[in-house]
Formats: structure tokens, C-alpha cells, sequence
């Protein structure tokens, strides 16, 4: 079977511990959007580490890992990680690439520079990893995908119209130095020779995988919010961020995508540009920000302060829809340890109307938020494994956010390591 793995929100949701805590009773876990622009932090035994393409179920040596055809393929990056967790003890991960999957070129990146630096003030908040760039190319049918690293005649004659086409762009609007041909030609060449041995065709990979009945995790970057269709356009990802875009993204069948597990935080964060109707400013939001996650609320990619909120019922409540939720895993509870009383915003008031529905971006911006109040539990709930054991205050939270969402929330997020869950029954099962 299929589980899905996927943001409510704006991302930073803490969608990869659940994927790592989940991965011990999967066979496959596969990345199938998105690319190295944007992070999961996961801390277990080995450590505390920040994945960017990898799949967030490597630590795990009896699961395969794949990076499906919808990913934005940096192939230097997803090397340099392998690296990085091998040399902190984490045995070589058994990684498939899709023969679909497209790559990144360092020309992305370029762009995504000089484009934020042409639009100052205006830019998209992008954080210039080439993902805006690569899948215009892809969509624009000038992308190169992986298997035609395999065929050399024509790489020959597409860098030098990939050159002509770029390099109107860099003379006449960006006044940046030229591409030239031999030197993409000589990129790719080291590229291939990276990537060679772990190029597979993941689509018949995993249809083999399903006949076997094999678990399948299918794992989504960022969140319902950033995607590109469904979000807060412009001010989004350039790739589908929901469940049934995992279908595609990685070649599987979508009847078998069985579960979607919608992580949603017990608080709202974002990074990067955009509306974000609930979120608090000054002493307020540092004090949340600095006692967020696992050392804060910063980006794993970027290191950026992410901006940060009260829980966004109708975001959320949106989000949940959208991914077509089962389950909801709420993480970083034991962030609110502090407060007195919980705000949430449960409405947007929008020209003098309260409306519960998320709406259409240029409305959005025009929100306030409608705040209500709920009692602090004011302890640390670390620790506990008992829905049943944590403070009374905290299970009202818990089951007026649920009832809010009207999807079962079925796991507990009270710490940032992978032990650190707790399951239960929710009434809506």
C-alpha cells in the first residue's frame, strides 16, 4: 500500500520526523516534487540532520530510497548529502533515480539569482536554489531529464540551443557573462557519471514494489499553502505540493495512495514571502520563535527566522481538504508550554465578514484574523506516551483544534525525536 506524507500549511510543519518515525514499518519512501530549496530536519539516534532531497526514511537500512521523477534533481547536492549523513555514521542508503527525473543545471540557480535581484523589493522571496527556473525549463520543454545524460549526440546539439536561447536573456536583460555549449556539455558528462549507477525506471520499480505488497511512503515537500494551483499565488512552490500529485510525481497508480497523513503544527510558521493572516510580530514572536522546533524557528535550508503565527484554523481546516486528509499528525505541541492562554484564530474577517473558508490570495491579503482564547496547560509534556497523560488543558486544545479541522487528529508530535509521539482514537475515526 501507499501512505502519503504531506503539509497542511505553509511547510516547516515537521513532516520529516513523521516520515523517519513512519519509515520503520515502510520498504520504500520517495521524494515526488519539489527540490533542495527547501528542508526536513529529523534528530534521531545518529543525530540532528537537515535533508534537502533525500528522502527523509534513510536511517533506516532495510529501506530503499527514491527520488521520483517529480523532484528538481540537483545532482551535486543530493551527493554532497549522501556525504554528509555517511560521514556522521549512517550507513551508505540504498537511493533509486528516476530516468525521468530532471536535473537542475547551475544556469537554475543563475537565473534565480538574477532574476530576485532584478525585481529588489518585489521578489518572490525566493531562496535561489534554481527551482523556479527548472521547472519553467521543464514546462517549457527545454529541461534536461535524466536519461538523456545516456544519449551523447543529443546533448550535443541541445546545449547549443539551450545557449541561444539563455543567452538572449543574459546579454539583454540581465547583463550577466554568456553560456557557452562545452562547458554545460562538460557539466552533464560529470553529472552522468554521478548519478549512472543509481538511474532506475521508478515507475516499474514501484508497480513490482505494489504487487509484492510492499509499503510505500510517498513523502511531499512544503505544504498545501505553496502550491502553485491551490496556494497563495504568486507566493508559492513551483511544483504540485499535494498528495495526488504523488501519483504523478513518482509513476504509481493514485487508487493506491491509501493513506494521507496531513502534519499540521500546533502553531503556524512560514518562510518566505506571502499572506499569513495569523501571524504576530515583536517580542511575541520571538519568544515563540526562539522556543519553536529543535532549536528554533529557523529555516533548514536557508537558516532564515521563519515568520510565525497562532494555529490557523481556516488554513488548516483548507489544507486538510485539499490534501485529502485520513489522518493529521500534530506536531510541536510541547512548543506552547509556555502560555498562559492559546490564542487561534478560527475566522478571517474580510470586508466586515467572517468567513471560515480560505480564499482566493488577493482577499487573503485583506484578512484579520478572528482570534479566540483557550487555558494553557503551562508544563512540559515531554516525555509522556498516553493521550490519556497529558494535562487536561492540552487535551482541550488537541480536541477543539480537531473539531475545528473536522479531520481526525490520530498522532501527537511532544518532541522533536522520533520516539517523542503519541498515538489515540480520535471521535471522527
Amino acid at each position: 500500500m501507499i501512505k502519503a506524507v504531506v503539509g497542511a500549511n505553509w511547510g516547516d510543519e515537521g513532516k520529516g520526523k513523521i516520515t523517519d518515525m513512519l519509515a520503520e514499518n515502510a520498504d520504500i519512501i520517495v521524494r515526488f516534487q519539489g527540490g533542495a530549496n527547501a528542508g526536513h530536519t529529523i534528530k534521531n539516534h545518529y543525530g540532528k540532520f537537515a535533508l534537502h532531497t533525500l528522502p527523509s526514511g534513510v536511517f533506516y537500512d532495510h529501506t530503499t530510497s527514491i527520488i521520483g521523477n517529480g523532484v528538481a534533481l540537483d545532482i551535486p547536492k543530493l551527493f554532497n548529502e549522501i556525504k554528509s549523513i555517511t560521514d556522521q555514521g549512517v550507513p551508505a542508503p540504498k537511493i533509486l533515480v528516476s530516468d525521468r527525473a530532471q536535473i537542475v543545471m547551475p544556469y537554475h540557480v543563475l537565473f534565480d539569482q538574477y532574476e530576485e535581484e532584478r525585481l529588489g523589493g518585489k521578489s518572490f522571496g525566493s531562496t535561489k536554489s534554481g527551482i523556479a527556473p527548472f521547472y519553467s525549463d521543464k514546462y517549457a520543454k527545454i529541461g534536461f531529464q535524466v536519461s538523456e545524460l545516456f544519449d551523447e549526440e543529443l546533448l550535443q546539439e541541445k546545449v547549443e540551443r539551450i545557449c541561444d536561447i539563455k543567452n538572449v536573456t543574459l546579454e539583454h536583460l540581465y547583463h550577466k557573462p554568456a553560456l557557452k555549449p562545452e562547458d554545460l556539455l562538460d557539466t552533464l558528462h560529470e553529472y552522468k557519471k554521478m548519478v549512472e549507477p543509481y538511474v532506475c525506471d521508478v515507475s516499474l520499480f514501484l508497480w513490482n514494489a505494489l504487487k509484492e505488497n510492499k509499503t510505500i511512503l510517498l513523502e511531499g515537500q512544503l505544504g498545501t499553502l505553496k502550491d502553485p494551483d491551490h496556494g497563495i499565488y504568486p507566493m508559492v512552490t513551483s511544483s504540485s505540493t499535494l498528495a495526488s500529485y504523488g501519483a504523478i510525481g513518482c509513476g504509481v497508480p493514485p487508487y493506491e495512495i491509501k493513506q494521507i497523513i496531513t502534519v499540521v503544527k500546533a502553531y503556524s510558521s512560514a518562510v518566505g514571502a506571502g499572506a499569513f493572516v495569523s501571524e504576530i510580530f515583536g517580542d511575541e514572536a520571538d519568544e515563540l520563535r526562539n522556543r519553536g522546533g529543535d532549536g528554533g524557528e529557523f529555516g533548514a535550508t536557508t537558516g532564515r527566522p521563519r515568520r510565525v503565527g497562532w494555529f490557523d484554523v481556516v488554513a488548516s481546516k483548507y489544507g486538510c481538504r485539499m490534501q485529502g486528509t485520513t489522518d493529521v499528525a500534530f506536531t510541536v505541541l510541547d512548543v506552547l508550554g509556555y502560555l498562559d492562554e492559546i490564542p487561534v484564530c478560527t475566522g478571517y474577517e474580510i470586508n466586515g465578514e467572517v468567513t471560515t473558508d480560505f480564499p482566493v490570495t488577493h482577499l487573503l491579503e485583506k484578512a484579520k484574523p478572528v482570534i479566540e482564547k483557550l487555558p494553557g496547560w503551562k508544563c512540559d509534556i515531554r516525555g509522556i506516551k498516553k493521550y490519556e497523560e497529558l494535562p487536561k488543558e492540552c487535551r482541550d486544545y488537541i480536541e477543539f483544534v480537531e473539531e475545528k479541522l473536522g479531520f481526525p487528529i490520530t498522532m501527537v508530535s511532544n518532541g522533536p525525536g522520533r520516539d517523542d509521539i503519541i498515538y489515540r482514537e480520535s471521535k471522527l475515526k
